[in-house]
């Protein structure tokens, strides 16, 4: 029986006596008894909690990712609001809160062992509320001088640090052969905010305008929902005693150098996802501005959103793939993908297609997808066959922490690639005047980390005791 100090007010004296081995809380929804490893455990109690949990888990991540990209689409409204600005400040607005939201991640997923997961997704969840007010606040009046624009912006990054903390907290919630499923719903359910960001915002927009909210509405439309998910979280969820931030693991993760590995080809996978999810807009009105919104009644609809909508829907089916035929040929298989993306962008910018420039782009949103899925299941998988070069226990529970903590090391290093994407395509559009060349290098960076997927996990096993992950 799974015991909270405010769901079971009327415990019995000797039921009370039972939890006190743990140190006592004086304020908060916790839970001390928490098994569900036991399976006589999950299934009358911790399932029904778990699943709450995890409810709101998703939904306060989703707005995450949302104020997260939120400035991408905002930046390409901008100059007809009256602002301007140049190349290299429009990219520094939608590459910024990415750079902030990255490093974000490595506080973010020791808050929940140190407040606990209920009380840490109350607070980041209100903290989302600085950027969504800020934007609507500065956005109204052009006069804004860019470095204030620039704060605000970084931000938006406070909803980038989500992804982490929500994801170390649902883990403590289910058991083993569960998590992955919980995790990859998790997951997905964030992703989707920055699709949801990209088709809401400029319809909110225009057809507010005549109302006078017009581009502040970007920032207002999210208050109520963060609100309401602060709510949900104090009201609904609760904090485990049992999880504890592992600062030891992580030391050791450091020093692993699949690590590093994994990193630099989830800044591929994911990095390409999030980097090209927050340029989209700003891609489609540089190259195709007769496309960059249709207008639907008083509504103006931009199909930017679409890259980021099959880029998350593909993700789960990465992680089935690499179930299957293991996560080192399906991540092969997505760098060989968005290279030949990459190419193909490269051969029909001159052509002025829009139908085959989007196709093209939407075939790399689904490559990054899959390869999120099928490289982030790759990591345990790796850490487990580390394991297994000793029998020796401590050996083993040594890799599982490392394993864990590795998880959301990768997950904070790779979303860098949502600033260093930017970066490129502002200075290829600099110095050439177009983004040819960024694509190119694109296709080469695929190419590297192939070479280094296939050497390393697909045909060489070193120092994984002969097992390909």
């Amino acid at each position: 029986m799974s015991l909270t100090r405010e769901d079971a007010p009327h415990a019995s004296g000797n039921q009370r006596s039972s939890t006190t081995t743990r140190p006592s809380r004086p304020r908060g929804r916790w839970i001390d008894d928490w098994r569900p490893e036991d399976a006589t455990f999950w299934e009358q109690t911790g399932r029904r909690i778990a699943q709450r949990n995890l409810g709101w888990s998703i939904f306060t991540e989703f707005l995450g990712f949302v104020v997260w990209q939120l400035w991408s689409i905002v930046v390409v409204m901008l100059p007809k609001a009256g602002f301007t600005l140049s190349t290299a400040e429009t990219f520094w607005l939608i590459s910024l809160p990415s750079l902030v939201g990255a490093t974000m991640r490595f506080p973010y997923t020791f808050m929940v062992g140190r407040f606990g997961g209920r009380n840490w997704t109350i607070v980041s969840a209100l903290l989302l509320l600085i950027p969504t007010t800020g934007l609507a606040v500065c956005v109204g009046n052009p006069q804004t001088p860019f470095p204030v624009l620039l704060v605000i912006a970084g931000f938006a990054g406070f909803g980038g640090g989500n992804f982490a903390s929500s994801m170390a907290n649902i883990t403590f919630f289910y058991p083993a052969r569960e998590k992955g499923w919980a995790l990859g719903l998790n997951a997905a359910g964030g992703n989707l905010g920055a699709s949801v960001a990209q088709f809401v915002v400029p319809i909110a927009v225009s057809v507010t305008a005549g109302v006078g909210l017009n581009l502040p509405i970007a920032g207002w439309l999210w208050i109520p929902l963060i609100l309401l998910a602060a709510f949900g979280a104090w009201r609904f969820m609760n904090n485990l005693t049992t999880a504890r931030s592992d600062f030891a693991g992580s030391l050791a993760a450091i020093k692993e150098p699949h690590l590093w590995l994994m990193a630099l080809l989830y800044v591929g996978t994911f990095g390409s996802f999030i980097g090209f999810a927050g340029v989209f807009p700003k891609l489609i009105i540089d190259t195709f501005p007769a496309y960059s919104s249709f207008t639907v009644g008083s509504a103006a609809l931009s199909l930017a959103f679409l890259g980021a909508l099959v880029g998350s829907l593909a993700r789960p089916y990465g992680g089935r793939l690499a179930d299957r035929f293991g996560g080192s040929r399906i991540t092969a298989g997505a760098f060989v993908a968005m290279a030949v993306g990459a190419v193909a962008v490269v051969l029909v910018l001159p052509l002025a297609n829009f139908a085959i420039f989007l196709s093209c782009f939407l075939f790399i949103f689904i490559a990054t997808g899959i390869g999120n899925g099928a490289t982030y299941r790759m990591i345990p998988a790796i850490f487990a066959a580390r394991a297994g070069r000793s029998g020796d226990d401590d050996h083993q529970v040594s890799h599982q922490r490392k394993a864990s903590a590795a998880l959301g090391l990768i997950a904070a290093i790779g979303a860098y690639g949502g600033f260093i994407i930017p970066q490129i395509l502002s200075a290829s559009k600099q110095a050439t005047g177009g983004y040819t060349a960024a694509f190119i290098g694109f296709a080469a960076g695929y190419l590297v980390m192939l070479i280094i997927t296939v050497a390393v996990y697909v045909r060489g096993t070193a120092g994984l005791d002969g097992v390909r992950v």
